[in-house]
């Protein structure tokens, strides 16, 4: 299939440039040029996605890798991504994508609904957007999510929230769950390490929680000597209490020294520990801890009883005492979240999908 596909959200400026409204950037784009997340480019005076219908690679995954643990506890994700991204984290985790220049990078191709019919055969609940950001790969993404919700497949979005008003609204009509990637606290993290602002992202996180039905958690990556001071995390942590509630759920996660940071230092066990502590105080009910074996800190509890509602082992399941409602079966509080009438059984599996011939 074309993989050129006619871009939404652009216009054109009195210098003859034609401008992109989809992300904060505004990238402004003369003959053959491509925006600086490499996948939107100016050809015959429009705007267009390269990347309509192409994959950088298919996976079932269990949905708690996202990571998201209160959206349909165990169950399998259809999981994908293209290439290119809209900021320039020098700490990306996954930058062999994100950063992909290459168009051999995209070994697959699949139509939308090629997509949601697979995800149905699959038994997968939900299909995600991820590996790079979904907010570039606009148009695909807003078509792959209706033809899910055909199928009554959910869809999930794993993404920055670096994002336009207007196009934000339309991206996320159809979409579930989200974990948005909170890179840091302050305005001159996000630049000297993302190239870009806190503030939209802050706009996205406050749109989603207070104006869609989008069940929202956030993850932090901490970086040692980057973000990971006492005090950056517990006014994140007050913003998110204060302006978000108690009930979106916080994820800590250790960096793995990779990308323009390979040579760092990884996060001790003792900064995510801190951090946890730190946004419990603030008022934050369920935090937890990501790329560590911790399966206290990676487990839910309840925030009435105190009691072990589920239990994870990596991301498997392993104890479950939730009612069909979603409450604790002692207590009767409610669980924040979406939940099937009984868990999931996916486990620590990952399964590659191909949709292409090799």
């Amino acid at each position: 299939m074309s993989t050129a596909f006619p871009a939404r959200y652009w216009h054109v400026r009195d210098d003859g440039r034609l401008q992109c409204d989809l992300c904060p950037r505004h990238c402004r784009l003369a003959e053959g040029q491509q925006g600086l997340c490499f996948v939107r480019e100016r050809r015959s005076d429009a705007v267009i996605l390269t990347t309509y219908g192409r994959s950088s690679g298919f996976c079932v995954d269990p949905i708690e890798k996202k990571p998201l643990n209160h959206f349909l506890p165990g169950s399998a994700v259809l999981s994908f991504g293209t290439a290119g991204c809209n900021l320039t984290c020098k700490f990306c985790q996954n930058w062999e994508v994100s950063t992909s220049r290459r168009v051999d990078t995209l070994a697959e191709s699949a139509s939308p609904e090629t997509i949601a019919a697979a995800a149905q055969r699959l038994g997968c609940a939900s299909v995600a957007f991820t590996y790079n950001d979904p907010v570039i790969f606009h148009e695909y993404a807003v078509d792959v999510a209706a033809a899910c919700h055909d199928r009554g497949v959910r869809t999930v979005a794993v993404t920055a929230g670096y994002v336009c008003p207007e196009p934000r609204a339309a991206f996320y009509r159809d979409i579930d769950a989200a974990n948005v990637d909170l890179k840091g606290f302050t305005e001159a993290f996000y630049r000297s390490r993302c190239s870009a602002e806190l503030g939209p992202v802050l706009d996205t996180l406050r749109y989603l929680r207070h104006e869609t039905s989008v069940w929202l958690e956030i993850t932090t990556l901490l970086i040692p000597g980057e973000n990971d001071s006492p005090g950056e995390i517990e006014a994140e942590c007050r913003w998110i209490a204060e302006t978000l509630g108690p009930d979106v759920p916080l994820h800590f996660s250790a960096f793995h020294p990779a990308h323009k940071l390979s040579g760092h230092a990884y996060t001790p066990l003792a900064t995510l520990v801190r951090a946890r502590e730190i946004a419990r105080a603030a008022g934050i009910h369920h935090v937890y801890l990501g790329n560590v074996d911790d399966p206290e800190r990676a487990s839910t509890w309840c925030q009435g009883c105190g009691v072990r509602l589920i239990e994870r082992r990596g991301y498997a399941l392993s104890a479950w005492e939730l009612t069909p409602g979603g409450a604790c079966r002692f207590c009767g509080v409610p669980l924040a979240g979406v939940y099937a009438s009984k868990p999931g059984g996916w486990g620590n599996r990952r399964q590659p999908v191909r949709f292409s011939a090799p």
